[in-house]
């Protein structure tokens, strides 16, 4: 009985061994085969595109191997997230992702991919604060105007990079908190949305610092606050939301790194620790300040953390105004 029970145990082992045999190869030739690609899960030109091509060179010189990024933009960065979820799990496809992937699984019924099971986040790269603004010629000089505009039954509306993006979705947060009613106006996109702003098409526009700055730079929009829980050091003088009497508000753009959830362990720690050297480039760092980001940084866990939490808040505030995808 005894040498049965041993053998049964011995071949046990032999064949988890055997299994572990093909994803520790892969590992110890990792990233000697091919290229990487990084997919920027949006089209060229916007901040994932930016994001991820700014991580890509210093990636490349340190690991010594060719890093891609390739654009599979649609369906708010589902598309192309999906694409690295149905490839190899095997340390040369990864997603860069945005906010919209902490809203999707909330918005999309039918994904073909689930978001917290199918992927692990490699890294969180940075937030950004979101701003409101309106026009410079604006009534509203203050966020207290829109608020008064509000409870005073104007029709106060709003304009966002799109249905069910991070800023639709904070403005009917700040609703409830607020008790008041806007009308939200979803464009295609931050480019469409801040030409509207800036004609005073739309009284208001909420887009990340990235969209939003240029604009108030050239002097065609003012800001009147801030999602962020803490003033954006690219605009220190504009309050934010919490302050403004909204204790603990807070919705910031973020973005991150994912891998498929198959990938390697050893793979997913190098990775993890090679994102990390990279964003504590100072060129790095730099030019993602100048995208108006916050670099963050940290570990798998911290990163897992985050996204989850995201997810989390968001889905409640989709379940309790009832917002529905495009």
């Amino acid at each position: 009985m005894q040498r049965r029970t041993f053998k049964t145990a011995l071949g046990l082992a032999l064949t988890l061994a055997a299994l572990s045999v093909p994803q520790l190869a892969v590992a110890q030739a990792w990233p000697s085969k091919q290229p990487i690609k990084l997919v920027a899960v949006f089209p060229p030109g916007g901040s994932v595109d930016q994001v991820a091509r700014i991580i890509a060179q210093p990636l490349q010189q340190q690991l010594g191997q060719t890093v891609i990024v390739e654009n599979r933009g649609g369906a708010s960065g589902v598309i192309g997230t999906a694409a690295v979820v149905q490839a190899p799990a095997d340390g040369y496809t990864f997603a860069v992702v945005f906010d919209t992937h902490g809203v999707n699984p909330s918005l999309n019924p039918s994904m073909p991919f689930d978001s917290k099971k199918d992927l692990v986040p490699l890294v969180l790269v940075g937030t950004s604060p979101m701003v409101l603004a309106t026009h410079v010629n604006s009534e509203y000089k203050t966020f207290a105007d829109v608020i008064a505009a509000a409870k005073a039954k104007k029709n106060v509306s709003f304009g966002s990079i799109g249905n069910g993006s991070l800023g639709h979705l904070a403005m009917a947060l700040l609703s409830k908190d607020a008790h008041v009613e806007w009308t939200h106006v979803p464009y295609k996109g931050g480019g469409p949305m801040m030409s509207d702003a800036v004609a005073g098409h739309v009284p208001l526009s909420i887009g990340s610092v990235f969209v939003t700055k240029p604009h108030i730079d050239s002097g065609r929009m003012r800001p009147l606050a801030v999602t962020s829980s803490k003033r954006a050091a690219d605009l220190p003088n504009v309050p934010t939301i919490a302050e403004n009497g909204y204790p603990g508000f807070e919705a910031p753009a973020w973005w991150a790194v994912l891998a498929s959830a198959k990938t390697p362990p050893d793979i997913v720690k190098r990775m993890n620790e090679e994102l990390n050297k990279v964003l504590k480039n100072p060129d790095v760092a730099k030019k993602l300040d100048a995208q108006g980001i916050d670099v963050m940084g940290g570990s798998v866990v911290q990163a897992s953390t985050f996204i989850d939490k995201q997810m989390n808040i968001w889905s409640k505030v989709v379940k309790d105004n009832n917002i529905k995808a495009d």
